[in-house]
């Protein structure tokens, strides 16, 4: 195990160094500049600004908070019905205890009917 982490340790080394040395950014374009711009500029259709441009600031930032606000609350506001309780078996810890209380609200229920107030 721990020569694992040691060669996994080189290689991450490695790998970064590597990385770093390349100066890959400007040598590898995007499937925008590499194919969509070519594309449209061969139909007559040149690049155009975007509606909403999300490389100013933290706009895209934001998006994804808001995304992540509204993702949660529906999960949280759900929960149940997602991921139901798990229902015990008579044969486990615990089953027994809570199905003497089940029973013991039932016959709380059924003798509250009866009795006079």
């Amino acid at each position: 195990m721990k020569n694992a982490l040691v060669i996994l340790a080189v290689v991450a080394l490695l790998l970064a160094v590597t990385a770093s040395q390349s100066g890959g950014a400007a040598s590898w374009p995007g499937v925008d500049e590499a194919v969509i711009e070519k594309v449209a500029e061969k139909a007559g259709r040149p690049a155009r600004e975007p509606f909403i441009n999300t490389d100013q600031g933290d706009l895209l930032l934001f998006a994804f908070l808001l995304a992540g606000i509204g993702g949660g609350f529906v999960v949280g506001y759900n929960f149940r019905t997602l991921f139901p309780p798990k229902r015990r078996k008579r044969g486990e810890p615990g089953a027994l205890a809570s199905a003497e209380a089940a029973e013991k609200k039932m016959l709380d229920k059924s003798t509250r009917r009866f009795s006079p107030e």
